[in-house]
């Protein structure tokens, strides 16, 4: 834990924000909807993903490791004038109410182990918003993680929510910010 922290303490260093200032891009596009529920934003970083979903009206709660990220995050959520409770934990201890939220959403971060939390936390009929990087990265060099347990494997994120709706899926190198990323992205429903 105080290994994973440090970290991402160092990345988080220094005044300036860096890409989570601003919203994912997949998350942008796709959660234009105006929302009426609870939003739980894992491995929030800076914050940029949890202060776009409470502008768009989504209860927010956002969890990170890094008090250094939540710092910044609550400086970027203070500056938009909203409220979010920003929870400091590490993934790998804790505790997703089972049932208690509308959307959940996580990027760039992949731990196996998490999912059954994160599908228990959804109530019925809500939804799981998933962008990660691929193997794909490793295979032709692209930025993202240096290990293969935090990327997945082809078509791995789209057969984990089998037991979901899943309204859109996609898996590829896509451009963004400029650069050419490995990844999958997902929004499932849960039955």
């Amino acid at each position: 834990m105080e290994k994973d922290r440090q970290r991402w303490d160092r990345k988080y260093r220094g005044e300036a924000f860096d890409d989570s200032r601003e919203p994912n891009p997949f998350l942008k596009e796709h959660m234009r909807i105006r929302g009426t529920g609870l939003a739980l934003d894992l491995a929030c970083g800076e914050g940029g993903n949890a202060v776009f979903l409470a502008q768009q009206g989504w209860k927010t709660d956002a969890v990170d490791i890094s008090p250094v990220g939540l710092r910044k995050a609550r400086k970027l959520a203070r500056e938009a004038g909203i409220k979010i409770n920003f929870i400091q934990a590490d993934l790998d201890f804790y505790r997703i109410p089972k049932g208690k939220y509308d959307l959940i959403s996580v990027f760039y971060f992949w731990d196996r182990r998490l999912l059954p939390r994160i599908k228990s936390g959804l109530k019925k009929g809500g939804k799981i918003l998933f962008e990660t990087y691929t193997l794909e990265t490793l295979l032709r060099g692209l930025e993202g993680p240096r290990e293969a347990k935090y990327l997945l494997k082809a078509n791995e994120l789209l057969d984990l929510f089998r037991d979901f709706r899943v309204l859109f899926y996609r898996e590829g190198i896509f451009r963004e910010a400029g650069r050419r990323k490995a990844l999958a992205s997902l929004i499932a429903e849960k039955l």
